[in-house]
């Protein structure tokens, strides 16, 4: 990674972006909430693809969970490295490694703000026979939601909600069976630091109001459906999101519309730990290469094919969300 260019262009986003207030259309509280930079959240996912695929027991791991722990601190969060071990379905043992960082730790009243920020070790959903076997950059698949918290986290660090925020950033999320796969597909085989995680908090007792699960959030051309599990676990919650994304004018990319279940971190938040919690996830059932976009699983999940736009639409989504969240 190239560190001083992505220092002085880090430089010139964050003194290049202000703060705004909320539109007529926000609640009555009248809440003045920072602003969200899209070009800084770019930037968050090209420094993490430059570490290279951040697949589990490779130095890019090790590198990047440093800068990610570095970034928070960086931006005045009470952080937490939480180390496993765990075994895949394919009887790989891994170490991996979940990131916490905590914003006005003292308060009782808390949500989570979650991606999972490591890669897929294979492009199995490649148009390419011969990529198969590839790693992904997975600039869209674990980098796009790392890069919304970590830029709402900047924000944060210069005004505080009025309620406590942790940004968990999830490893060991992608390493489960392919299409292809001849054994039995399990939904434990997914979201391995999750479901670590949701047994062992990073503090004891640890309890939030609710989640949010951010899982490619800035592939060109995205929209995201009300996912099922999130209905059935935590409606009101979505109801919040989806409706904020509304007042912002961002209804043609949160559309009014169900889809699919799908099985991601969000699950084990509302199985295991029993925390209400919402998946903001891609729904293209038109796409021919998969319903959640056409560089899913493939080479072409890289930093040419992020959008701006949909980071953007993400991004001050969730901050409208934050700041008007009352203890």
């Amino acid at each position: 990674m190239k560190n001083s260019a992505i220092i002085l262009t880090l430089l010139y986003v964050v003194l290049s972006c202000g703060g705004r207030k909320a539109s007529s259309t926000t609640p009555a509280t009248d809440v003045v909430t920072p602003e969200f930079c899209a070009d800084s959240a770019y930037n968050y996912i090209k420094a993490q693809t430059d570490f290279g695929p951040r697949v589990p027991n490779t130095d890019a791991q090790q590198n990047c969970a440093a800068w990610l722990m570095t970034k928070l601190k960086e931006f005045g969060a009470e952080t937490f490295l939480q180390g496993f071990e765990t075994v895949t379905f394919d009887k790989t043992r891994i170490r991996g490694y979940n990131i916490i960082g905590s914003y006005n730790p003292e308060s009782p009243t808390r949500i989570i703000l979650c991606s999972h920020w490591d890669s897929r070790p294979w492009a199995d959903n490649d148009p390419d026979p011969a990529n198969w076997m590839k790693p992904v950059d997975a600039a869209n698949d674990g980098a796009s939601g790392v890069a919304v918290i970590l830029e709402i986290a900047r924000q944060m660090q210069k005004q505080t909600p009025e309620i406590g925020v942790d940004c968990i950033f999830l490893d060991a999320e992608d390493w489960g069976p392919g299409d292809n796969y001849q054994g039995e597909h399990l939904e434990s085989y997914w979201g391995l630091g999750t479901q670590y995680w949701a047994k062992n908090p990073h503090k004891e007792g640890y309890h939030a109001r609710y989640a949010i699960l951010l899982d490619m959030v800035g592939g060109k051309g995205a929209a995201f459906c009300r996912e099922g599990y999130s209905t059935r676990f935590g409606k009101t919650i979505v109801d919040k999101v989806w409706s904020a994304a509304g007042r912002l004018g961002y209804g043609s990319v949160f559309l009014p519309v169900s889809g699919g279940y799908v099985t991601d971190d969000h699950y084990f938040i509302n199985t295991i730990a029993r925390i209400p919690a919402i998946d903001i996830v891609p729904y293209l059932p038109n796409c021919r290469e998969s319903s959640f976009g056409p560089t899913w699983h493939t080479t072409h999940d890289n930093i040419d094919n992020i959008d701006k736009k949909i980071l953007e639409a993400v991004g001050k989504t969730l901050i409208e969300v934050i700041y008007n969240e009352k203890p």
